[in-house]
């Protein structure tokens, strides 16, 4: 099981539960889109902290801009393709005939910036509550806050193909959408640094552009190289020993507490901010539990979180407070929180260079 899957499993679907015969109340409100830094010097020109690890506070990492850069025109596509949808199950060999109306729907919105990020972004018909980046505000919202779908929502739209992978549910619903009559494709990548590329790949060739996936495959891996060297050469010529980091999930209302493990992405993420990350350093694989010996055990630096999931508990004082084994540690003690956009940090998709740009800036030259 893939770490989104896993994390669907732990605290999504707990929400989601069964679904109503109407559509979840969350889908008639509107996104509030997460807020951005604005123009700003590039990573390259900014002065990291002298002492990164005597920093004290939280801080947020955010993108410059929100948009996504994406073709002119979309390009040329040859339909139909052929497509092995990476069923639960096994595989299912799927053809795809029609990409008029599309549905990229994921708990992270990575798939919807991926067709965007195609030059497709006229074919969505829709959106799932996690796609929020300009172009997109007018698009019917057909997933709820639990990343339930709503069938009916769906159906309602005519969709001719709907890209997932396995984050947004219940399956059952999703599957009687493709025994209604409507092509779905599940595309399920590794969580990492190789995911944004691989992603771009498979988008496209369900799309009939496998081109234009080579093509930007190769400019995401060529850009979060080049974030990934500057932060490296930036964190080196301080000459001090690597921050302690790790990823705690966190859903104070459903009392969820996890950290990242193994399989997460997390690892990638902290390796290309200059850390080191506690769980491959420990073994831990999946989601874990939190607990007191574990978390101690870790002894980390820094905590990076998911902005709503700090939010959920209050915020990093009312965390320490109602977790006191967090405040036994480092990161605790010194309130060093990293938050970032839960559709954004994890989301490993073609903003994956610009996510890491963000949290370098929020560790290592917090405003």
């Amino acid at each position: 099981m893939t770490f989104l899957r896993a994390l669907a499993s732990a605290s999504s679907f707990l929400v989601i539960g069964t679904l109503a015969a109407c559509a979840p109340a969350s889908l008639a409100g509107e996104v509030t889109p997460v807020a951005v830094a604005g123009e700003r010097p590039a990573l390259s020109e900014i002065d990291f902290l002298t002492d990164p690890r005597s920093h004290e506070g939280s801080s947020t990492a955010l993108l410059e801009r929100a948009e996504i850069s994406a073709p002119s025109a979309a390009p040329p596509q040859q339909l139909p393709v052929s497509f092995m949808s990476q069923e639960l199950g096994d595989p299912l060999d799927v053809t795809i005939t029609s990409t008029d109306r599309v549905m990229a729907l994921d708990m992270s919105g990575s798939l919807a910036a991926t067709v965007w990020a195609l030059g497709f972004g006229e074919h969505l018909v829709a959106r799932d509550i996690s796609t929020t980046f300009p172009g997109v505000e007018d698009l019917p919202v057909v997933t709820g806050s639990g990343h339930a779908i709503s069938p009916e929502t769906v159906l309602a739209l005519r969709p001719d193909l709907i890209i997932t992978d396995g984050t947004i549910g219940p399956l059952d619903v999703v599957l009687q959408l493709r025994e209604a009559g409507i092509t779905v494709v599940f595309i399920r990548e590794t969580p990492g640094l190789s995911a944004p590329a691989a992603l771009a790949r498979s988008v496209a060739t369900v799309l009939g552009a496998p081109e234009a996936g080579e093509q930007l495959a190769g400019e995401l891996t060529s850009r979060i190289n080049e974030v990934s060297r500057t932060v490296s050469e930036k964190v080196s010529a301080l000459g001090a020993d690597p921050l302690r980091m790790v990823f705690l999930y966190l859903r104070g209302g459903n009392g969820i507490y996890y950290l990242f493990g193994e399989e997460s992405g997390s690892g990638d993420l902290i390796e290309a901010l200059g850390g080191i990350d506690v769980a491959t350093e420990t073994g831990w694989t999946g989601l874990r539990p939190m607990t007191d010996e574990a978390l101690i055990q870790a002894n980390p630096e820094v905590i990076l979180v998911m902005s709503g999931g700090l939010e959920s508990v209050g915020g990093a004082a009312a965390l320490v407070e109602a977790k006191p084994a967090i405040g036994l540690t480092p990161a605790g003690q010194s309130l060093r929180f990293v938050e970032m956009a839960d559709s954004q940090v994890l989301s490993f998709g073609p903003r994956t260079p610009e996510v890491i740009d963000a949290l370098a800036r929020a560790i290592y030259a917090p405003e």
